[in-house]
């Protein structure tokens, strides 16, 4: 089915969830350092201004990762509000972020939030950014805090995470083995 033989109300809901997917598909890829993931995202001459950073999605991902890689061990970004105004194959979104990461140096972790401004194109079918501008809004540090030993161990039982294709949510099909464990608390 093509995008003319839907109602226009519906199409409008389509569209708007595969923009909202596209957006998270981008934290997943840049949290897992999946670069075909965050190149999903993007139309091959996009823009994504990040501050510091300007360029193509190409060259984006290549500074994301290096980023990422020299200053968290681990992070992670969320996406909270998300607004969508539809023009046509045109749409201009702007999306709340919070980013939480667990660094190298400095405080152990940081958090950070602001939002991605983005100008969204269907093209040949597909919605994808076409240009990106990064706002960071505020920023700062945790303290240290002690953690009990028997919450390390039920973190530390939920499984291993993993910056790449070996990262769990990568399982297909996705199994879980019935076992019957419980830490006491």
């Amino acid at each position: 089915m093509n995008r003319s033989e839907l109602p226009p109300a519906v199409q409008k809901l389509v569209d708007r969830q595969e923009i909202l997917d596209c957006v998270t598909r981008y934290c997943s890829g840049v949290d897992r350092f999946d670069r075909e993931m965050v190149l999903s995202v993007y139309h091959p001459d996009a823009i994504d201004d990040h501050g510091s950073f300007v360029g193509s999605a190409e060259q984006f991902v290549d500074w994301a990762f290096a980023y990422h890689s020299k200053y968290q061990h681990r992070h992670k970004h969320y996406i909270l509000n998300h607004s969508c105004e539809l023009n046509g194959e045109t749409a201009h979104t702007e999306t709340y972020w919070l980013f939480a990461g667990s660094n190298t140096m400095g405080p152990s972790t940081s958090i950070h939030g602001g939002r991605y401004l983005d100008r969204f194109e269907c093209r040949q079918g597909k919605w994808a950014i076409a240009a990106r501008k990064c706002i960071i809004e505020w920023g700062g540090a945790l303290g240290d805090i002690e953690i009990p030993a028997e919450a390390l161990a039920a973190y530390a039982a939920t499984g291993v995470s993993s910056r790449d294709r070996n990262d769990p949510a990568y399982m297909r099909p996705l199994t879980v083995e019935r076992a019957n464990f419980v830490l006491p608390f």
